[in-house]
């Protein structure tokens, strides 16, 4: 079903309008596309810069198959900190905000929705408490708005943390909660997005961003490769426009954490779960 029309914040941008010349990014051959026009996938992230590192050549590969992706953030990423200056007046979330507009248009986002919600900073802090902290939010609330987003949209596919919030932060687990609420209060079906534990634990304590922010939070990440059900790949370009969406966020990622010649083996592939049964495959089951 074709999704009704909404404003797009970030347009759809051709792929090869993203990739840097001479990209050194080695990775698997280019991958047949299906083709996924008249789908919707709603994805469902807790800060900027989650939707490139986990997703990102997810989202750019259903925008290059014809899908209108919608990317929902539910913080504006405001406790991060930012490793630049910011411009006079200007406050973290403003700065992040605009990296994560930037990105969302290399991945193809055709829509991005803010929840609104404010960072809960790492498990245990005292900002966890603040009034609007994501992770004290009520889940069925704050999911009945991320399904009206879905029903309005007409999505059929839902994406967002798994239940162990990819690395246990505390806002990871509640998109994870948010999200699997409101794929059964719509219907459709939910893809949970984790890494692959031992994977990445071979390249090393800090082969992969997700190790340096698990060991800020002291929390766990991860699972057991017996546990996914499903791996996404990309080739060269879609790995250079990840890069590309990653170093987006400029005030977060330094660009010396992303070597071009260890990328594909830490960011090549994005993993997920099924939520529910998941009798029959899916849009991302096609890719």
């Amino acid at each position: 079903m074709t999704a009704p029309a909404a404003p797009a914040l970030n347009p759809v941008v051709p792929a090869g309008s993203v990739v840097p010349s001479g990209s050194a990014v080695a990775a698997a051959p280019a991958p047949a596309e299906p083709d996924l026009r008249g789908h919707t996938v709603v994805a469902l992230h807790p800060h900027p810069d989650d939707e490139a590192i986990f997703t990102g050549i997810t989202l750019r590969r259903l925008a290059d198959a014809g899908a209108r992706v919608v990317l929902v953030m539910a913080t504006g990423g405001e406790l991060g900190g930012s490793r630049l200056p910011l411009r006079p007046g200007e406050t973290v979330r403003q700065r992040r905000i605009a990296e994560l507009e930037h990105a969302a248009e290399l991945l193809g986002v055709a829509r991005l929705v803010l929840l609104g919600r404010r960072d809960s900073g790492l498990p245990g802090g005292p900002d966890s408490t603040h009034a609007r902290a994501l992770a004290g939010a009520e889940p069925l609330a704050l999911a009945s708005r991320l399904a009206e987003i879905v029903d309005d949209e007409g999505a059929g596919t839902l994406l967002a943390d798994d239940e162990q919030g990819v690395y246990g932060h505390p806002d990871h687990r509640m998109a994870g909660v948010v999200g699997t609420i409101a794929a059964e209060l719509t219907g459709a079906d939910a893809y949970l997005a984790t890494v692959d534990r031992d994977g990445l634990g071979r390249l090393g304590p800090d082969g992969h961003l997700v190790h340096g922010a698990a060991r800020a939070a002291a929390v766990p990440f991860g699972r057991d490769r017996t546990e996914i059900a499903l791996t996404v790949a990309g080739d060269a370009r879609h790995l250079a426009v990840k890069r590309a969406a990653i170093l987006a966020h400029a005030s977060q990622v330094d660009p010396a954490e992303l070597p071009e010649h260890d990328f594909a083996a830490a960011y090549g592939r994005e993993w997920f779960r099924r939520a529910g049964p998941a009798t029959r495959p899916g849009v991302l089951d096609l890719l």
